[in-house]
């Protein structure tokens, strides 16, 4: 399963409908043609009312590969830090709402390198070590009057700079924290939902 976000709503990419499809669903899609998967797509962007909509094919890897065809694409990768007693996580203030730090790839780059960058660049640390694999998110947005799919690969790594961070007030970054994990649920009821989603990844929180 899938989950790519619009604002604070999703469209779920699943090939077992009967046991991924949300109590809240306002829609439900089969792969077809990709006029009609277009069509789908822009309803549900233009229709507040549905939270979730979900769309199934046998094949998921294919299915987000349609998906994606839809939109412009930017990589991205970004990163879940943790101090080394593993008491404490990294949390950015971006425009006002709790975030990751997280920045788009640059040309050769792999994701890895754009993570360990994005984050020393951000947050002021030096680039911390990439202990694991989180997996990725997705979103939709609007830069201009195109829209946009992001994938952003997520990494959990360790901070060993011992670096005072410091917010890349570029970026439109307010504030860089240390929070204790036992804040991780106030965190993620407050950042975005496909942040939520990283920090269940982590085991911060319960599912």
């Amino acid at each position: 399963m899938y989950k790519i976000f619009f604002k604070d709503r999703a469209i779920i990419l699943t090939d077992h409908i009967d046991s991924d499809l949300g109590r809240k669903f306002g829609a439900i899609h089969k792969l077809g043609s990709d006029g009609e998967l277009r069509r789908f797509l822009a309803e549900f962007e233009a229709n507040d009312e549905r939270q979730e909509v979900f769309i199934y094919h046998h094949n998921q890897r294919e299915l987000l590969s349609r998906v994606k065809n839809c939109y412009d694409n930017i990589a991205a990768a970004g990163g879940l830090v943790m101090d080394e007693p593993n008491q404490h996580f990294l949390a950015i203030n971006r425009r006002g709402r709790p975030d990751l730090p997280k920045g788009k790839a640059e040309p050769g780059e792999s994701f890895e390198e754009t993570a360990r960058r994005e984050v020393s660049e951000e947050c002021g640390i030096g680039p911390p070590e990439i202990v694991k694999t989180l997996g990725p998110s997705f979103h939709i947005y609007y830069p201009g009057e195109k829209p946009v799919l992001k994938e952003t690969r997520w990494f959990e790594m360790k901070d060993h700079s011992r670096k005072k961070p410091a917010p890349q007030v570029e970026e439109e970054i307010t504030s860089v924290d240390w929070l204790p994990v036992s804040e991780a649920g106030r965190f993620a009821d407050e950042t975005f939902p496909s942040i939520k989603e990283i920090i269940k990844k982590a085991g911060l929180i319960t599912p």
